[in-house]
């Protein structure tokens, strides 16, 4: 065996989401309206959505204890595929990737 708990593995995905997670001063909840404003990566799509406005679907812990933000963006035309968790139109961000904004902030 390589150490690997297959017991642990959830196929549906769910097992390691929550509500909540701290995040600087605050906590970062489902459902709240962000920023997306990527430092590490620089893939096409994160070029392509730096500036997008977005919803948080989910908030999921990995293996490795890593937290990852599951984001519906507000323009896209599949967004409700996303919401349906559907390949494809759900976009995924490490917490220092994305930034709060308030509900008078317009979308882009």
């Amino acid at each position: 065996m390589n150490g690997f708990d297959f017991g642990a593995w959830d196929p549906e995905g769910t097992g390691g989401t929550t509500e909540s997670v701290r995040w600087g001063e605050g906590r970062l909840h489902r459902g709240d309206r962000v920023r997306i404003s990527p430092r590490q990566r620089a893939d096409i799509m994160d070029i392509a959505l730096h500036g997008r406005t977005a919803v948080v679907e989910s908030i999921e812990r990995d293996y490795e204890d890593v937290i990852h933000v599951a984001l519906l963006v507000d323009d896209d035309p599949g967004k409700d595929l996303g919401a349906l968790r559907q390949p494809g139109h759900r976009f995924f961000y490490g917490l220092d990737d994305i930034q709060r904004i308030g509900p008078g902030e317009e979308q882009r």
